[in-house]
């Protein structure tokens, strides 16, 4: 009978593929959770004035080390999916009331209108208009919870529901909501400005949104009145120099392309008859033939988004809609804030916030290394905190702007733009 003995070198060949098999994991763990990542303050662009140093000693989360959860928190993919899945972690459910606004071209603007929690530190009656994200609204969980904050540091909050967003809405004409389109949130400023005439507007947008406020603050001067500051994140600043880094593969960006035009396919379809039922059968099939079959946002933009206003082609529509061309005209106070690794927007263009920031007095150019795209999630080691960086910057931001108008003289504090003040000769 034959007497077969294992070598007493297999075990140990055993044990060293075993940890290396262990150390294979770890290290992709360490690379795509960026671990060896460090943590920093933002990187600021700015110019050097007394409004500027009074904001960045008065608004500490500019000047300090932003730090996001250990484990998780320095991969901009992590955060952006925490984000884009749970919104916020035990998010409040502020109370508002919905406002319509019947718009001239047949469309219903609402937004909802949130009454501030106490006083504001100044005494002044301060509102804040804001404007979501892309298909956002109110009821998103990263909203309320920055409502919720801003209400209990006494501001007034009213919330645009973008153009057919909401799924309990109908739409009332043959349009929704698009890139840069700012006839809805022009409603809404409209409306706080003829109900409240004391209040004073901070302006804030997220992602599409900051696009559209940008866009609306600079198109027309007397956007800006009544405005002490915007506050723009993570926006992208140019639709057209932006869809050709979408088509990329890096940073996984072709895949959030897909699935953000598949939740566009979603909104449209859910108001098809709205949207396409004056139209003829044979139009309506082609229009939904191509729908269907559109894999990214360009598509449906080229298809049926450029076609609610007009545009000729996706490069007037991307040019006409986006807040490059008009950001320049913005002369209030303007905190532009971004992540480095956001995998939406690519490090190209970034350089439109970096090049305004360093040309003009009025703006403040943030840049987080870490955050990815409306994340900004704040914690020890797992678990993140229910408030955010990006919640904290604003209302520091804010309250720090109030503050400066409160104790200046009013030639020194104005409108807050640039130019506002002529020295008078004596």
């Amino acid at each position: 009978m034959d007497v077969h003995t294992i070598s007493p070198e297999l075990p140990a060949m055993f044990d060293g593929m075993k940890l290396a098999a262990v150390a294979t994991v770890l290290y992709i763990i360490v690379r795509c959770l960026n671990l060896k990542s460090p943590t920093a303050p933002p990187d600021l662009t700015y110019q050097d004035t007394p409004l500027n140093r009074f904001l960045l000693k008065s608004c500490p989360q500019l000047t300090k080390e932003y730090i996001p959860p250990l484990l998780w928190g320095k991969s901009g993919h992590l955060q952006t999916a925490l984000y884009g899945k749970l919104g916020r972690v035990s998010s409040p459910h502020p109370t508002g009331i919905r406002k319509y606004l019947p718009m001239q071209d047949g469309a219903t603007a609402t937004f909802d209108l949130f009454e501030p929690l106490g006083d504001h530190r100044t005494g002044d009656d301060i509102t804040m208009v804001i404007c979501p994200g892309i298909g956002n609204h109110s009821e998103k969980h990263y909203i309320r919870t920055f409502v919720d904050y801003a209400q209990k540091d006494g501001y007034r909050c009213a919330v645009l529901n973008h153009l057919g967003a909401l799924p309990n809405i109908e739409l009332t004409s043959p349009r929704m909501f698009t890139y840069g389109c700012t006839w809805e949130f022009a409603a809404m400023v409209g409306y706080i400005k003829r109900a409240y005439p004391q209040t004073q507007l901070i302006v804030v947008g997220f992602s599409l949104g900051g696009n559209i406020v940008c866009k609306f603050l600079g198109e027309n001067r007397t956007n800006q009145e009544r405005v002490l500051c915007c506050v723009s994140v993570c926006q992208g600043y140019s639709a057209l120099r932006a869809q050709e880094t979408f088509l990329q593969w890096d940073q996984f960006r072709r895949f959030y392309n897909f699935l953000m035009a598949d939740n566009m396919k979603k909104i449209i379809l859910s108001h098809r008859h709205s949207l396409f039922g004056g139209s003829s059968v044979k139009t309506i099939d082609t229009e939904l033939s191509r729908l269907y079959t559109a894999t990214s946002l360009m598509q449906i933009d080229d298809n049926i988004m450029r076609k609610f206003h007009g545009h000729s082609s996706l490069k007037e529509y991307y040019e006409k809609e986006s807040c490059v061309h008009y950001i320049h005209n913005v002369n209030v106070p303007l905190l532009l804030v971004n992540s480095a690794d956001d995998p939406l927007v690519h490090d190209s263009l970034l350089t439109i916030p970096r090049t305004l920031s360093a040309k003009k007095q009025n703006v403040i150019f943030a840049l987080t290394l870490h955050g990815g795209h409306l994340g900004f999630f704040e914690g020890a080691v797992l678990f993140p905190q229910p408030l955010t960086w990006m919640d904290k910057v604003i209302v520091g931001y804010a309250n720090a702007i109030c503050q400066w108008k409160k104790q200046k003289p009013p030639c020194q504090s104005g409108q807050l733009s640039e130019g506002s003040c002529v020295e008078e000769k004596a």
